[in-house]
């Protein structure tokens, strides 16, 4: 499962999503969960892959972390380009990948306190 469904963060402020598995990916030392960002009219990307490793061209503040069955997607700073859905994957089982049910991600207004 996958929390929250969605969440409104400043700019320059830290963005958590969390992602839980029913039981634990982690095989061989590695940890099976993978983070996805997804805009509109756009195919996911990469983010994150084994809970903790950047993608190809992922900026820094972009991080993951967790093992077993637990893990998190931290963005910090928040920027404008972030507004998207977030996913996170497991691998473990292949070829059934399930996907966790998004997080949508927005900016927080000054006058949407």
């Amino acid at each position: 499962s996958q929390s929250p469904a969605s969440l409104a963060v400043s700019l320059g402020q830290r963005a958590t999503i969390s992602c839980r598995a029913s039981e634990s990916v982690d095989n061989y030392g590695i940890s099976f969960m993978n983070w996805f960002q997804q805009k509109p009219g756009q195919p996911p990307k990469l983010l994150i892959y084994a809970a903790s490793n950047q993608g190809s061209g992922v900026p820094a503040r972009f991080s993951g972390s967790g093992s077993g069955t637990d893990f998190s997607l931290n963005i910090h700073p928040m920027e404008e380009d972030d507004t998207a859905m977030y996913f996170c994957q497991q691998s473990k089982e292949v070829p059934a990948r399930t996907f966790g049910g998004g997080t949508k991600l927005e900016i927080k207004r000054a006058d949407a306190a």
